[in-house]
């Protein structure tokens, strides 16, 4: 076996390990040692803190290692001999230290820290791997880390190559073999402090026979557990081994310890991230991942199109416009961003002529009956069309909608915040902006796509449990939908950094099919929502608009009791004639 793959858990002893190994070869197979951390500082303080200790702890690699002194640069911070080898330290951020010595050994720590690129050299593994090839099948290889992102992680990557080992306890019970998962980790919540649980509740469900085992069986269950490959066809090439929090031993990291970490992350996406990467040794799905549309489809709600379902109160609209057609999604909101697709038209029509925008007029303007409430109907307060394609036709098809219902938005990558301040888009004559002509919005496309594919990605609550927030309900829609809906992921790329800069990566939206009209009409009526103010309102603000005190054509800020004024009409006259005939829906 020449190369061993270890994704774990944070402070589980594997750093400790690869010592143990180093000192290893020092007093028994002697040979050039590579050992490569994140960076050259990272080496300097894994040298003074960790082996330092080790070769002057132990009586016979203390023998053997040269014994540093100001005089001898034989050991030194970075560089140890001893009789026929050494061991060089260094940085995966220094391409020369990577290639100074040709090693057999190669100790890799904490790669999914190591840099993208080492001095314009290419991929630092690669590059200390390189260093082998002298040595051939005789050379040895460990490398691990804490994994980070799912599809970027490097260690990842490496421990899917392998023959992917998991460690099996056996139930004292019915004698099943199983992995400590942390789903089969139950625990009860101390009713005191939601953020801690009750002593002794915390213990693994068996997957057999469900009865508790307690923590306190945690060592019986180590020392009888045993590793066991996912993969066996490849375990005489590379062995991998998935080691989480969760199997540290007794007195190191408990249960409990997980459990409270746990109920401190939920619901804080930074804090579960640490949560998901430190204690259970996985990848963190970043917010931006692709959701499934097979699971969004499988759990679709038989509600009537065109009705707004209990808990809908505010209606947005988001519109895509393309070559040959106008796509409108209607979608209804309720307390903690909760929503409703309602209605979903496809108008057909070359949007440079008006025919399309009146029939988008008249979804826009129609109104929609409420489930459960006999005769109370909602009008949707805001939409946001698309003005990506054909601007001035979109601007101008706003001010004749009116503006307090209908506003061109255009998406922006990289943008900071949701949604920024509208910019006047009709200059005069003089080319000044007209103050009270069309106002273009910008989007943060990337912000809102990553919240909704956050929000598509929770499961429906179970019975009796709390709906997530910005849980989405959708009607039967066909496939084709939710397709759309599921169209873009977001990706890593390298860039080259600048000025001597070191290269980085970075997350872009690409889409994986060529529709996805859906997914922008959502990002839209989203855009709407949070200009008409769903985010800034408190539970009296709901309230308010579930008893019906709250006029539904108020058009954005927080809910009032009167109507809005209509603003005072700017710009050119459009001649009405060409917007009558009936709209082809």
């Amino acid at each position: 076996m020449q190369k061993v793959v270890v994704m774990k858990g944070a402070q589980v002893g594997y750093t400790e390990a690869g010592n143990n190994w180093l000192g290893y070869i020092i007093d028994h197979a002697p040979g050039p040692i590579l050992a490569v951390q994140p960076t050259i500082d990272v080496a300097r303080r894994f040298s003074r803190q960790r082996l330092d200790t080790l070769l002057e702890d132990s009586p016979r690699l203390a023998a053997k290692v040269v014994q540093r002194s100001s005089r001898q640069a034989a050991n030194s911070t970075n560089l140890k001999e001893f009789p026929s080898g050494m061991l060089l330290l260094t940085g995966a951020n220094s391409a020369a230290g990577l290639r100074m010595i040709t090693a057999r050994y190669l100790f890799l720590d904490e790669v999914d820290a190591f840099a993208i690129d080492a001095d314009g050299e290419g991929d630092p593994i690669l590059l200390a791997r390189r260093s082998t090839r002298t040595f051939g099948t005789r050379s040895k290889m460990l490398m691990g880390s804490t994994p980070t992102s799912t599809g970027t992680s490097r260690i990842e990557q490496a421990y899917e190559q392998s023959d992917q080992s998991v460690f099996m306890v056996t139930c004292p019970d019915c004698d099943r073999e199983q992995e400590v998962k942390w789903p089969a980790i139950i625990y009860e919540k101390d009713p005191d402090d939601p953020t801690r649980v009750l002593d002794g509740s915390v213990g693994l469900r068996c997957q057999g026979c469900a009865v508790l085992i307690p923590e306190t069986q945690k060592r019986l269950l180590l020392e009888g557990g045993r590793w066991v490959a996912k993969v066996p066809s490849r375990s005489s090439r590379v062995r991998g081994f998935h080691i989480s929090g969760l199997l540290a031993p007794p007195g190191w990291f408990s249960w409990t310890e997980a459990a409270e970490l746990w109920l401190e992350a939920k619901g804080k996406p930074e804090q579960l991230r640490v949560f998901v990467n430190q204690v259970l040794g996985e990848t963190f799905r970043e917010t931006g991942e692709m959701p499934d549309w097979k699971v969004l489809f499988s759990r679709r709600e038989p509600y009537r199109l065109g009705t707004v379902p209990e808990g809908g109160l505010v209606l947005t609209a988001g519109a895509d416009v393309q070559a040959d057609r106008i796509e409108v999604e209607v979608v209804a909101w309720g307390p903690e961003r909760e929503s409703w697709s309602v209605d979903y038209v496809v108008i057909p029509g070359d949007p440079a002529e008006p025919d399309p925008w009146h029939g988008l007029e008249q979804v826009l303007k129609r109104p929609y009956p409420m489930a459960g409430q006999e005769g109370r109907e909602l009008r949707i307060k805001l939409a946001a069309i698309d003005a990506g394609y054909l601007q001035t036709h979109v601007v101008e098809a706003c001010r004749r909608i009116g503006r307090y219902l209908a506003i061109p938005i255009k998406g922006r990558d990289k943008y900071p915040q949701l949604i920024g301040p509208p910019t006047a888009v009709e200059v005069k004559r003089a080319g000044k902006r007209i103050k009270r002509g069309g106002k273009l919005w910008p989007l943060g496309t990337d912000i809102a796509k990553h919240e909704l594919y956050a929000n598509l990605r929770q499961m429906p609550p179970a019975e009796g449990e709390r709906t997530p927030n910005g849980f989405a309900h959708f009607p039967e829609y066909a496939e084709e939908y939710f397709r759309q809906l599921c169209a873009e992921q977001c990706t890593p790329h390298v860039v080259k950094g600048s000025g001597g800069a070191a290269p980085r990566r970075v997350f872009a939206w690409e889409k994986i099919r060529e529709r996805n009209e859906a997914l922008d009409c959502r990002v839209y009526a989203r855009a709407a929502a949070a200009i008409v103010g769903v985010d800034r309102w408190g539970p009296e603000d709901w309230l308010a608009l579930a008893s019906g005190a709250v006029s539904e054509n108020t058009p954005k800020g927080k809910p009032e009791t009167r109507k809005p004024k209509l603003p005072r009409r700017t710009g050119p006259i459009i001649d009405p004639n060409k917007w009558r005939g009936r709209p082809k829906i």
